[in-house]
This record gives structure tokens, sequence and C-alpha cells, in this order.
């Protein structure tokens, strides 16, 4: 099985507002940008999308790293909070709606296609896939607004 490394971030110009996304991909010596944007958006939305277009990039099966610097996605899943919320008809500890399930609900599809490992990073730091990542999502909001 391919052994692939994803960081992720989102962005967003107001929140809610124009949001960017961006995944970086890579296997071996390749490497992949993809990004994007929304044009009426949050935070959490972005960064939970850029994570889901960077696995739907995947074309099999892989062992998959994903670096996020967002505390949501990256606690919903090593802290079981998701399953937690599919297995509670998709309401919170404190018996709310969850926010972005149908984000939720695509991502959980995306992570059963893989062995994904979630691993948060401190986000505008020195990591410089993170900050590329950034880079790209800032991009994307502008390129929205032209």
């Amino acid at each position: 099985m391919k052994k692939v490394q994803i960081y992720t971030d989102g962005a967003c110009s107001g929140n809610p507002g124009v949001g960017g996304w961006a995944a970086i991909l890579m296997f071996n010596e390749h490497r992949k940008e993809i990004s994007g944007f929304n044009k009426d958006t949050t935070n959490n939305r972005m960064e939970l999308f850029a994570i889901i277009q960077g696995l739907a990039a995947l074309k099999e099966s892989c062992d998959v790293e994903v670096y996020s610097d967002s505390a949501y996605a990256v606690d919903a899943i090593n802290k079981g909070w998701l399953r937690a919320w599919q297995n509670s008809d998709w309401k919170t500890a404190d018996k709310k709606e969850v926010k972005n399930r149908d984000l939720w609900n695509d991502l959980s599809l995306k992570i059963s296609r893989h062995n994904v490992t979630f691993i948060k990073v401190k986000g505008h730091s020195d990591n410089v896939f993170n900050n590329r990542c950034d880079e790209l999502a800032r991009a994307a909001i502008k390129a929205c607004r032209v």
C-alpha cells in the first residue's frame, strides 16, 4: 500500500465570508498542490474541505498521514468525537446538532477508503508545508475576489 502525506489548511476572510482551502499531497518524490475557494463559508468548513479534497485526490487506497493545524478536525478524529456523533444521531455531548454534518459525512466516507492517521501541526510556525498550504488557501481567496 502506498504511503502518502497530505498537508492541509483552510482560511476565511470574514467568518463567515470568502474561504480558501489547500492540500499538498506527497508520495515519494512526487508532490501535488491543489486549492480552491468558496464564496460564502466558514474557516472550519474550509479546514474540513481541504482534508476531504486531499483524500479525494487519491486514486487508490493508501496509508495516509494527514497533517492539519485545525484542532477542530484533528480532535474530532483522534478523540473519537466523529464516531460519537455518528452513534448519537449527529448530536453533540450537550445534545445540540453537529455543525457541518454534510462535510463530516463526506470526510467519514473518504477516511473509510484509506488507512488514515491525523497529525496536528502548529499553524503559522516553521512547518514549510503547512505554511505553503496557508499561502495557497489565501491566494484562492484573492482569486475569488478578482
